[in-house]
């Protein structure tokens, strides 16, 4: 259902009825084949790692559709093709879980909005945050690895 009400919304937004991909997304290889193309990408409600394969990809996200409670629509460009709409900046960090980290970052820098725990003990997480220079101090100053930035809605 979600899916439909998606195709609906892309086609209100943008005129144009959306293909719809059923096999792996491969992000690069989709703007090698064609760099003017949009992604819509559908993130439902406590799904997990959705932005992992945009890490040291060319995509960028630039704009998040509310489509409804359950699913929001990422859309996704190419990183030559951006158009930033808004000031929440997606974040990507690898973090050490302890008090320290946690106790420097607060919600006026960044908050978690997805969390993936690694084998070595480690955390990869998406931050939303508004200012990119001040999320990274507090990122290397706690002795994490700020892995980048993601995309702009």
């Amino acid at each position: 259902m979600d899916y439909q009400l998606s195709r609906k919304v892309i086609n209100a937004t943008t005129g144009i009825m959306p293909d719809v991909l059923t096999e792996d997304l491969d992000i690069a290889d989709i703007f090698k084949k064609n760099p003017e193309a949009t992604i819509y990408y559908p993130v439902f409600c406590e799904s997990t790692g959705w932005w992992g394969e945009l890490l040291g990809s060319d995509g960028v996200i630039v704009e998040k559709i509310i489509v409804s409670p359950e699913c929001q629509l990422m859309v996704i460009t190419a990183d030559q093709n951006i158009k930033i709409s808004g000031e929440n900046q997606l974040l990507a960090a690898e973090i050490h879980p302890t008090s320290g980290f946690f106790k420097k970052m607060n919600s006026s820098i960044a908050t978690v909005t997805d969390m993936l725990a690694t084998d070595a003990g480690t955390i990869l997480a998406l931050f939303s945050g508004k200012n990119q220079n001040q999320f990274v101090k507090i990122i290397e100053s706690t002795g994490n690895s700020f892995l980048g930035c993601i995309g702009q809605y």
